[in-house]
């Protein structure tokens, strides 16, 4: 409550740390909401929520946003806290089963009951909020990772066999926590990561972090390698792949309007101005210093050299071309290579 009242605002991530069981606790958090709202303060649901609150904070400072725009980000925060109050609300008045019901219903859904597998869902959705609240601020809001956790829920009683001894708790939480992780993976990135690279990166970014307390510094490849067990050249590979995404129409300094990233990124393929002009001259000496050689002459060694199109051909391929031996191009070869040495222009070309 007292950051509550010097910044007007609590995060999400702050509330949940301070009720950290906060569906065993609906009327305490209730109460909380309350005396937020007492005190007119919002809750932020995320850290682009937090952005946006800055944004406001550097509005009422005089920078340009309009209030249509404030009323906007304010609504969509406050509509979000309501939908998870109502949602935990709601879950809160479903009672928890004993092992004997579970067993029950699972015996009743595997007879393909339908109202015995709803209740098997509704009575583990407090469950899935257990779950989904520690992977709060990896890029999906709250409401977005339980309603991906339900999804694992779902599957989980559908494959729940009480046959083989074990909680369905257990056995659930696996699939919600997989339909949590698979959903961060999908959506998260603009180019999509597999899974279980995925967990590979979560495992590098925490060694990382625990050298960089051991060593006081950041820790290099070889060192993280050492760690993780693995290969140098993968976590190379890993460093590559975790890399976020930009857009070339990212705007860079202050001038959001004239200078993109776009601008300042080369272009290997194309070829540069200077250089284009050099093998234009380059091209111009060659045909001069060939123009004395017979046409098959020529036609040999554009074929040999790639002067015409960049392909190179062995000398079986230009023979099969004239219809003689491999030796006889050979010849051919050295001949007019003999001739051309001899060239008055040939000092042009030694420049290349």
């Amino acid at each position: 409550m007292h950051k509550a009242r010097v910044r007007g605002f609590v995060t999400e991530q702050e509330i949940l740390h301070g009720f950290p069981e906060i569906e065993e606790y609906l009327g305490a958090y209730e109460e909380f909401l309350s005396l937020l709202e007492g005190v007119g303060a919002q809750v932020i649901e995320t850290k682009e929520g937090l952005l946006g609150r800055r944004e406001v904070e550097k509005t009422v400072k005089g920078k340009t946003k309009s209030a249509a725009e404030e009323k906007k980000a304010v609504d969509w925060n406050e509509l979000a806290q309501d939908s998870i109050q109502m949602y935990l609300r709601e879950i809160g008045k479903i009672s928890l089963l004993t092992g004997e019901e579970e067993v029950a219903l699972a015996k009743r859904k595997d007879r393909g009951e339908k109202e015995a597998e709803k209740r098997l869902i509704e009575a583990n959705l407090r469950l899935v909020v257990s779950i989904a609240k520690k992977f709060v601020g990896k890029s999906l809001s709250l409401l977005d990772l339980i309603q991906e956790g339900n999804i694992g829920l779902f599957r989980a009683v559908k494959k729940f066999e009480y046959r083989k001894g074990y909680k369905f708790s257990t056995y659930a939480t696996w699939w919600i926590r997989q339909a949590i992780t698979r959903a961060l993976a999908d959506q998260s990135r603009t180019i999509r990561i597999p899974v279980h690279m995925v967990e590979t990166i979560n495992r590098f970014q925490s060694v990382e972090r625990q050298l960089i307390q051991d060593l006081g510094r950041e820790p290099l490849p070889e060192e993280i390698a050492a760690e993780m067990g693995e290969d140098l050249e993968k976590v190379h590979y890993i460093i590559k792949i975790s890399q976020d995404t930009v857009s070339l129409e990212t705007s860079v300094g202050e001038d959001d309007e004239d200078s993109t990233l776009e601008d300042f990124i080369e272009d290997v393929k194309n070829v540069s101005p200077d250089r284009a002009a050099a093998l234009q001259l380059l091209k111009d000496y060659v045909r001069d210093v060939i123009r004395d050689l017979s046409p098959r002459e020529v036609k040999i060694l554009e074929m040999r050299f790639g002067l015409t199109d960049g392909v190179t051909h062995t000398l079986e391929e230009v023979g099969r071309e004239f219809d003689v031996t491999r030796e006889r191009i050979r010849q051919i070869e050295a001949k007019a290579l003999e001739r051309i040495q001899s060239h008055a222009g040939i000092e042009k070309l030694r420049d290349y």
